[in-house]
């Protein structure tokens, strides 16, 4: 199954767990701490800009498909990734509105936007970590004064789309994004030309419908 952003943007991964005994104290007192390390890293991103290279990499390692993406981010809602190739495709949320533009479809659906609806790398980039140590078991793979910094996130519910999730920053700066999927197959972000904490306009989140193309309003309002 292909893993796209569309789907990782709609599906939300809210999943949640016991602790283990007096075994886990331990492992806790470590994971909070390795979460700290994560949060710290992630509070000093205010704005992100970024071209991301996407790969759909296959369970025997062939790459079934290379993306062309454009990112911004703006803390604490705005969020705009935009496909450039091979199949173009927007998804903008200014906080209140998610678009999702097809120009092949000549299409835009417009939905009420819900934060915690979206996938978990929007939610960590956006620095929602409030609950993660419930839905996740994180550990820092690297040493803490080392230049690479790598976190794993293995989700806790055994019904998780994801079998390993893990973030890797150099000096600081978001590298990549790796999401194992339990069927095999890898979605790889690669971010490139990073660009942190430089201002952004508030219209960057916004989206004006092309004239003459089709527009499906879609509520989540009971």
């Amino acid at each position: 199954m292909k893993i796209s952003f569309k789907q990782a943007v709609v599906y939300c991964a809210l999943f949640t767990s016991a602790l283990w005994g007096s075994i886990a104290v331990s492992q806790t007192t470590q994971q909070s701490q390795d979460l700290q390390r994560l949060e710290s890293l992630l509070s000093e991103i205010s704005t992100l800009s970024a071209d991301v290279v996407q790969l759909i990499v296959e369970s025997d390692g062939g790459i079934l498909e290379e993306s062309e993406i454009q990112m911004f981010l703006k803390k604490p809602d705005g969020f705009y990734w935009e496909t450039l190739s091979p199949f173009p495709e927007l998804i903008v949320t200014n906080g209140s509105k998610l678009w999702n533009y097809q120009p092949d479809l000549e299409q835009v659906v417009i939905e009420d936007w819900d934060s915690s609806r979206s996938e978990l790398a929007a939610r960590l980039l956006s620095g929602e970590t409030g609950n993660l140590a419930e839905e996740y078991r994180i550990e820092s793979v690297t040493e803490q004064d080392s230049e690479h910094q790598e976190f794993e996130l293995t989700p806790r519910a055994a019904d998780s789309v994801y079998q390993l999730i893990s973030i890797n920053f150099m000096r600081k700066e978001l590298e990549s994004i790796y999401l194992n999927s339990r069927n095999g197959q890898q979605t790889v972000w690669r971010f490139e030309n990073v660009v942190r904490n430089q201002a952004i306009a508030d219209a960057q989140f916004e989206f004006l419908p092309p004239d003459n193309i089709e527009i499906i309003e879609n509520s989540y309002s009971q």
